[in-house]
């Protein structure tokens, strides 16, 4: 039965390599317990999902914060934001640099001004006026990081050299998360015990892009949405294909059709598949407390917490549930 509070996280959509999906497993576990403590010590869902996707943040195995992919020049430029379903307010900042934790800049871009997502330097000079800390970049890159890299330099291996030689999109399905593993965008959604729902993404963006380069995550409607009246959705997965069908309020005008979430979920994924050819994955909410967390790549790291239990799984039809308390696992 659904129940208040309820926070559900996603570690992003691809392929996970064996050697790390234990490690993505046990990081979207560790975020999901510590945003539903958020919840359980009266915190709000906004509160939650902040604290969940920071976790995620400082965790170097995922792409956002720090572990983030590079972009064609070896830097990380990342995306982030927030959204407030009882006002509809929202934050985001896009391509910024040398921020640890992207999603609190993006709460403060929806808290202490007018405008719903700053960019480049102009996110920069904000944080700067918050007093927000500038990092080395270097302590964002990690050393998986710079072999998939180089790795990648080759045009061939390279989806956006690849787009930019006048490449044509493929008529199958494209998981964009190259074949070592990209564990890519992190996310969260939360109701609290008052009902406020609110949704928080956040992520490194697309392996050896180019600069300057926005993904969906920033764009309401497409890396985010919340709703105090329907829901709300993170995804994650290839970010031209997720904003070409506004993958976020997709989903949730199905609910507003009636669909569950899991149901507007499998629909809203399916649309993107047969439509744009785009893989990827949700984790949705509804005021009730009723959760999804679905893909249609290869895998997703996912985690919900709810009553005393958290749920958590990688493949797909893979449901895990264990004690709240209990910090092991598979």
């Amino acid at each position: 039965m659904p129940s208040l509070p309820v926070l559900v996280v996603h570690g992003g959509a691809g392929h996970i390599p064996k050697d790390r999906a234990q490690i993505s497993c046990a990081g979207v576990r560790e975020a999901a317990r510590v945003g539903y403590a958020c919840l359980q010590a009266g915190g709000s869902a906004m509160d939650a999902v902040t604290e969940a996707v920071t976790n995620l943040e400082n965790n170097p195995a995922y792409n956002a914060g720090r572990g983030s992919v590079l972009t064609q020049h070896g830097t990380v430029e990342m995306d982030a934001i927030v959204m407030d379903g009882r006002t509809l307010a929202s934050g985001a900042v896009s391509a910024v640099r040398r921020i640890a934790n992207p999603v609190q800049l993006a709460r403060l871009v929806m808290e202490k001004t007018s405008h719903l997502c700053l960019t480049a330097e102009g996110a920069s000079h904000f944080a700067r006026a918050m007093g927000v800390p500038e990092v080395p970049e270097e302590s964002l890159i990690t050393e998986y990081a710079r072999m998939r890299w180089r790795k990648n330099l080759d045009p061939d291996a390279n989806p956006v050299q690849c787009m930019m030689m006048g490449g044509e999109t493929p008529s199958a399905p494209v998981d964009t998360h190259d074949t070592e593993g990209k564990i890519g965008t992190v996310g969260a959604v939360a109701v609290d015990a008052q009902g406020n729902i609110a949704c928080a993404t956040s992520t490194g963006g697309m392996l050896n892009k180019m600069e300057g380069r926005v993904g969906d995550t920033a764009c309401i409607g497409c890396g985010a949405y919340a709703d105090n009246h329907v829901g709300a959705v993170s995804p994650t997965g290839h970010g031209e294909a997720i904003m070409k069908v506004t993958l976020s309020r997709l989903i949730l005008f199905y609910m507003e059709q009636g669909k569950s979430a899991q149901e507007a979920a499998d629909q809203g994924l399916a649309y993107m598949k047969d439509r744009v050819q785009g893989l990827g994955g949700v984790v949705v909410v509804d005021p009730r407390g009723d959760w999804a967390a679905r893909f249609t790549s290869a895998q997703m790291a996912w985690a919900a917490a709810q009553g005393d239990q958290l749920h958590y799984g990688l493949y797909v039809g893979e449901h895990f549930t264990q004690p709240i308390t209990d910090p092991k696992g598979p």
